[in-house]
Protein backbone atom coordinates (compact mmCIF):
# COMPACT_ATOMS: atom_id res chain seq x y z
CA UNK A 1 0.00 0.00 0.00
CA UNK A 2 2.83 2.20 -0.58
CA UNK A 3 3.38 2.48 3.73
CA UNK A 4 7.37 2.15 3.10
CA UNK A 5 8.07 4.35 0.17
CA UNK A 6 7.37 7.68 0.88
CA UNK A 7 8.49 8.65 5.01
CA UNK A 8 9.74 11.62 6.39
CA UNK A 9 11.50 12.32 9.64
CA UNK A 10 13.10 15.30 11.62
CA UNK A 11 14.67 15.40 14.66
CA UNK A 12 13.86 18.19 17.56
CA UNK A 13 16.40 21.18 18.66
CA UNK A 14 17.30 21.41 22.15
CA UNK A 15 15.65 24.32 23.09
CA UNK A 16 14.46 23.39 26.86
CA UNK A 17 18.04 23.45 27.77
CA UNK A 18 19.43 26.50 27.05
CA UNK A 19 15.97 28.67 26.35
CA UNK A 20 16.52 29.84 23.04
CA UNK A 21 12.79 29.10 21.73
CA UNK A 22 12.30 32.10 20.00
CA UNK A 23 9.66 33.10 17.55
CA UNK A 24 10.59 34.92 14.14
CA UNK A 25 7.75 35.89 11.65
CA UNK A 26 7.99 34.08 8.43
CA UNK A 27 8.29 36.18 5.57
CA UNK A 28 5.62 36.40 3.08
CA UNK A 29 7.16 34.02 0.29
CA UNK A 30 7.78 31.42 2.59
CA UNK A 31 4.11 30.70 3.25
CA UNK A 32 3.31 29.51 0.17
CA UNK A 33 3.53 25.79 -0.26
CA UNK A 34 6.43 24.25 -2.95
CA UNK A 35 4.67 21.70 -4.72
CA UNK A 36 0.96 21.67 -6.04
CA UNK A 37 -1.51 19.35 -4.23
CA UNK A 38 -3.23 16.34 -5.61
CA UNK A 39 -6.05 15.88 -6.98
CA UNK A 40 -8.97 14.76 -4.64
CA UNK A 41 -9.50 11.14 -4.13
CA UNK A 42 -12.18 9.75 -2.40
CA UNK A 43 -12.31 12.77 -0.42
CA UNK A 44 -9.00 11.66 1.40
CA UNK A 45 -6.82 14.47 2.49
CA UNK A 46 -4.60 14.71 -1.08
CA UNK A 47 -0.96 14.25 1.20
CA UNK A 48 1.82 15.04 -1.51
CA UNK A 49 4.72 12.89 -1.27
CA UNK A 50 7.78 14.62 0.29
CA UNK A 51 10.24 12.89 -2.46
CA UNK A 52 12.26 15.72 -3.93
CA UNK A 53 12.30 17.77 -0.94
CA UNK A 54 15.69 19.69 -0.32
CA UNK A 55 16.70 17.28 2.88
CA UNK A 56 18.76 19.34 5.77
CA UNK A 57 21.40 16.73 7.57
CA UNK A 58 23.87 17.14 9.55
CA UNK A 59 24.42 13.89 11.40
CA UNK A 60 24.88 10.14 10.14
CA UNK A 61 21.85 8.55 10.03
CA UNK A 62 20.94 5.43 11.66
CA UNK A 63 20.94 2.86 9.18
CA UNK A 64 24.47 3.99 8.38
CA UNK A 65 25.63 3.40 11.90
CA UNK A 66 23.03 0.32 13.05
CA UNK A 67 22.79 -3.45 11.80
CA UNK A 68 19.15 -3.41 11.26
CA UNK A 69 19.74 -7.27 11.86
CA UNK A 70 21.09 -6.27 15.54
CA UNK A 71 17.00 -4.68 16.18
CA UNK A 72 14.35 -6.58 18.07
CA UNK A 73 11.81 -8.36 16.20
CA UNK A 74 9.18 -6.04 18.64
CA UNK A 75 9.65 -2.30 18.90
CA UNK A 76 6.69 0.24 19.92
CA UNK A 77 6.88 3.68 21.35
CA UNK A 78 3.57 3.19 23.18
CA UNK A 79 5.49 0.88 25.11
CA UNK A 80 9.20 1.03 26.01
CA UNK A 81 10.11 -0.16 29.50
CA UNK A 82 6.46 0.16 30.13
CA UNK A 83 6.63 4.01 29.15
CA UNK A 84 4.90 5.01 26.54
CA UNK A 85 6.78 7.82 25.11
CA UNK A 86 4.03 8.92 22.49
CA UNK A 87 1.62 12.11 22.71
CA UNK A 88 -1.63 11.94 22.07
CA UNK A 89 -3.88 10.88 19.92
CA UNK A 90 -6.03 13.07 17.54
CA UNK A 91 -8.62 13.21 15.02
CA UNK A 92 -8.53 15.82 12.05
CA UNK A 93 -12.12 15.25 11.15
CA UNK A 94 -13.96 17.33 13.81
CA UNK A 95 -15.67 19.47 14.73
CA UNK A 96 -15.91 19.35 11.10
CA UNK A 97 -13.86 17.40 8.10
CA UNK A 98 -10.42 18.47 7.24
CA UNK A 99 -7.95 17.35 5.01
CA UNK A 100 -5.10 17.81 7.02
CA UNK A 101 -3.43 14.59 7.41
CA UNK A 102 -0.21 15.93 6.41
CA UNK A 103 -0.12 18.22 9.60
CA UNK A 104 -0.93 15.56 11.81
CA UNK A 105 1.20 12.89 11.00
CA UNK A 106 4.22 14.94 10.86
CA UNK A 107 3.71 17.50 14.22
CA UNK A 108 2.45 14.48 16.00
CA UNK A 109 6.14 12.52 15.06
CA UNK A 110 8.19 15.66 16.06
CA UNK A 111 5.95 16.15 19.10
CA UNK A 112 7.08 12.09 20.04
CA UNK A 113 10.10 12.86 19.48
CA UNK A 114 10.43 15.53 22.01
CA UNK A 115 8.93 13.11 24.48
CA UNK A 116 11.89 10.64 23.81
CA UNK A 117 14.80 13.09 23.97
CA UNK A 118 13.19 14.64 26.89
CA UNK A 119 12.69 11.97 28.48
CA UNK A 120 9.05 12.24 28.80
CA UNK A 121 9.42 15.40 31.19
CA UNK A 122 6.65 18.00 31.79
CA UNK A 123 5.13 19.48 29.80
CA UNK A 124 3.28 16.45 27.69
CA UNK A 125 4.37 17.45 24.13
CA UNK A 126 1.33 18.25 21.90
CA UNK A 127 2.14 20.88 18.68
CA UNK A 128 -0.60 22.97 16.83
CA UNK A 129 -1.30 21.75 13.42
CA UNK A 130 -3.83 24.59 13.57
CA UNK A 131 -0.94 26.92 13.31
CA UNK A 132 0.64 24.84 10.54
CA UNK A 133 -2.58 25.18 8.41
CA UNK A 134 -3.44 28.76 9.51
CA UNK A 135 0.34 29.65 8.32
CA UNK A 136 -0.10 27.27 5.27
CA UNK A 137 3.30 25.55 5.79
CA UNK A 138 3.20 23.13 3.53
CA UNK A 139 -0.91 23.01 2.65
CA UNK A 140 -4.38 23.51 3.89
CA UNK A 141 -7.52 21.83 5.17
CA UNK A 142 -7.30 20.49 1.08
CA UNK A 143 -4.21 18.58 1.77
CA UNK A 144 -0.62 19.86 1.76
CA UNK A 145 3.20 18.18 2.22
CA UNK A 146 4.01 17.04 5.18
CA UNK A 147 7.99 17.75 3.82
CA UNK A 148 6.99 21.43 4.31
CA UNK A 149 6.15 21.09 7.61
CA UNK A 150 9.51 20.05 8.47
CA UNK A 151 11.02 22.97 6.86
CA UNK A 152 8.67 25.40 8.88
CA UNK A 153 9.46 24.10 12.17
CA UNK A 154 13.51 24.14 11.22
CA UNK A 155 13.03 28.19 9.91
CA UNK A 156 10.60 29.22 12.69
CA UNK A 157 9.41 26.77 15.26
CA UNK A 158 5.63 25.58 15.71
CA UNK A 159 3.86 26.67 18.89
CA UNK A 160 2.07 23.85 21.27
CA UNK A 161 -1.68 23.07 21.18
CA UNK A 162 -2.57 25.35 24.11
CA UNK A 163 -1.61 28.15 21.77
CA UNK A 164 -4.04 27.71 19.19
CA UNK A 165 -6.97 24.46 19.45
CA UNK A 166 -7.21 22.83 16.46
CA UNK A 167 -10.93 23.96 14.39
CA UNK A 168 -10.42 21.74 11.67
CA UNK A 169 -11.20 24.66 8.77
CA UNK A 170 -9.04 26.80 6.76
CA UNK A 171 -8.56 30.69 8.33
CA UNK A 172 -10.21 33.53 7.02
CA UNK A 173 -7.06 34.52 5.27
CA UNK A 174 -3.76 32.59 5.36
CA UNK A 175 -1.63 35.64 6.69
CA UNK A 176 0.35 33.64 9.06
CA UNK A 177 -0.31 36.89 11.61
CA UNK A 178 0.21 37.21 15.23
CA UNK A 179 -2.82 36.00 16.61
CA UNK A 180 -3.30 33.11 14.15
CA UNK A 181 0.32 31.91 16.17
CA UNK A 182 -0.73 32.01 19.51
CA UNK A 183 -3.69 33.98 20.98
CA UNK A 184 -5.37 34.07 24.70
CA UNK A 185 -9.02 35.63 25.49
CA UNK A 186 -10.71 37.17 28.81
CA UNK A 187 -14.38 37.66 29.32
CA UNK A 188 -15.75 41.55 29.02
CA UNK A 189 -16.48 43.76 31.86
CA UNK A 190 -20.02 42.15 32.72
CA UNK A 191 -19.84 39.73 30.73
CA UNK A 192 -23.06 37.00 30.48
CA UNK A 193 -23.08 33.24 29.85
CA UNK A 194 -22.18 32.75 26.00
CA UNK A 195 -20.18 35.92 25.05
CA UNK A 196 -17.07 35.10 23.29
CA UNK A 197 -15.01 37.73 25.13
CA UNK A 198 -12.30 39.30 23.86
CA UNK A 199 -9.62 37.75 22.37
CA UNK A 200 -5.49 38.98 21.36
CA UNK A 201 -2.36 37.47 19.78
CA UNK A 202 -0.06 36.71 23.55
CA UNK A 203 3.33 37.83 22.69
CA UNK A 204 5.48 35.41 24.23
CA UNK A 205 5.21 31.99 24.52
CA UNK A 206 7.59 29.05 23.55
CA UNK A 207 8.07 27.39 19.53
CA UNK A 208 9.96 24.33 19.14
CA UNK A 209 12.22 23.27 16.39
CA UNK A 210 13.84 21.12 14.48
CA UNK A 211 17.49 20.76 13.41
CA UNK A 212 17.87 18.65 10.78
CA UNK A 213 15.10 16.63 8.84
CA UNK A 214 15.18 14.38 5.78
CA UNK A 215 13.50 11.31 3.88
CA UNK A 216 13.60 7.14 4.37
CA UNK A 217 12.29 4.57 2.39
CA UNK A 218 12.62 0.79 2.73
CA UNK A 219 11.89 -1.65 5.89
CA UNK A 220 15.01 -1.68 7.62
CA UNK A 221 16.43 2.06 7.01
CA UNK A 222 12.93 2.86 8.32
CA UNK A 223 13.41 0.58 11.33
CA UNK A 224 16.62 1.92 11.91
CA UNK A 225 15.39 5.73 12.04
CA UNK A 226 12.28 4.45 14.59
CA UNK A 227 14.73 2.67 17.01
CA UNK A 228 16.99 5.28 16.85
CA UNK A 229 15.26 8.24 16.92
CA UNK A 230 11.48 7.96 17.33
CA UNK A 231 8.27 7.88 15.09
CA UNK A 232 8.40 9.30 11.56
CA UNK A 233 5.53 10.19 9.31
CA UNK A 234 4.98 8.12 6.14
CA UNK A 235 2.29 8.33 3.65
CA UNK A 236 -0.33 5.20 2.59
CA UNK A 237 -2.86 4.43 0.12
CA UNK A 238 -6.22 5.01 2.06
CA UNK A 239 -8.62 2.50 0.84
CA UNK A 240 -12.30 1.57 1.13
CA UNK A 241 -10.79 -1.63 2.99
CA UNK A 242 -8.92 0.79 5.51
CA UNK A 243 -11.70 2.68 6.56
CA UNK A 244 -13.55 -0.37 7.42
CA UNK A 245 -10.52 -1.17 9.38
CA UNK A 246 -11.74 -2.82 12.93
CA UNK A 247 -8.76 -4.33 14.53
CA UNK A 248 -5.93 -6.69 14.22
CA UNK A 249 -3.07 -6.85 11.41
CA UNK A 250 -4.36 -4.80 8.62
CA UNK A 251 -3.40 -6.13 4.58
CA UNK A 252 -3.88 -5.12 1.40
CA UNK A 253 -1.88 -5.58 -1.30
CA UNK A 254 -2.36 -2.84 -4.68
CA UNK A 255 -0.57 -3.18 -7.65
CA UNK A 256 -0.10 1.10 -7.89
CA UNK A 257 -0.40 2.42 -4.70
CA UNK A 258 -1.78 5.89 -4.76
CA UNK A 259 -0.53 7.65 -1.85
CA UNK A 260 -3.40 9.74 -0.64
CA UNK A 261 -2.83 10.08 3.53
CA UNK A 262 -0.42 10.70 5.96
CA UNK A 263 -0.05 8.83 8.85
CA UNK A 264 2.77 7.98 12.20
CA UNK A 265 4.67 5.04 12.09
CA UNK A 266 5.72 4.20 15.96
CA UNK A 267 7.07 0.95 15.69
CA UNK A 268 6.96 -2.65 14.06
CA UNK A 269 6.63 -6.79 15.70
CA UNK A 270 5.92 -9.93 14.36
CA UNK A 271 3.12 -12.14 14.75
CA UNK A 272 2.72 -15.60 13.56
CA UNK A 273 6.02 -15.11 11.26
CA UNK A 274 4.26 -11.68 9.81
CA UNK A 275 5.98 -9.03 9.98
CA UNK A 276 3.81 -5.75 10.48
CA UNK A 277 4.09 -1.41 11.14
CA UNK A 278 2.99 0.00 13.81
CA UNK A 279 0.68 2.62 12.48
CA UNK A 280 -1.10 5.42 14.05
CA UNK A 281 -3.83 7.22 12.51
CA UNK A 282 -5.62 10.63 12.84
CA UNK A 283 -9.26 9.68 12.93
CA UNK A 284 -10.11 9.34 16.36
CA UNK A 285 -9.36 6.68 18.97
CA UNK A 286 -12.44 5.10 17.71
CA UNK A 287 -11.66 3.78 14.71
CA UNK A 288 -9.93 0.86 13.60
Amino acid sequence: MGIESTCSWATPLDTWTNDIRNETKPKAEELEPKLNLMANDNNKCQRISPKGMKEHIISSRPHEYLNVQDLPKTWDWRNINNTNWLSWARNQHIPQYCGSCWAHGTTSSIADRINIVRNRTWPDMNLSPQVIVNCKAGGSCNGGNPGEVYVYAHQHGIPEETCQAYVAKNPDSFSCSDIQKCMNCAPPAGAKPGDKGNCWAQPKYPVWKVKEYGTVSGAERMKAEIYARGPISCGIDATEKLDAYTGGIFEQVKLAPMINHEIAVVGWGEENGVEYWVGRNSWGTYWG
